[in-house]
């Protein structure tokens, strides 16, 4: 295969969308959907706390 080729299609497995076909077979027969359906079984204040530890976590990743 070509570098062109091959580079096409690593682009192009990157970005296409999830179908159901990619994502676990199991989580979808449970009708699982991730962050929103996690959202919305949080209180505002447990939201709030989630999105400071995610804040932090990239503020204190950073190099000084």
């Amino acid at each position: 295969m070509d570098l062109n080729r091959l580079a096409a299609r690593i682009v192009k497995d990157s970005t296409e969308p999830e179908t159901r076909e990619t994502r676990d077979p199991a989580a979808v027969e449970r009708g699982e959907k991730g962050g929103k359906a996690r959202a919305q079984q949080m209180s505002p204040e447990q939201r709030s706390e989630a999105a400071r530890r995610a804040a932090r976590a990239r503020w204190d990743s950073r190099p000084s």
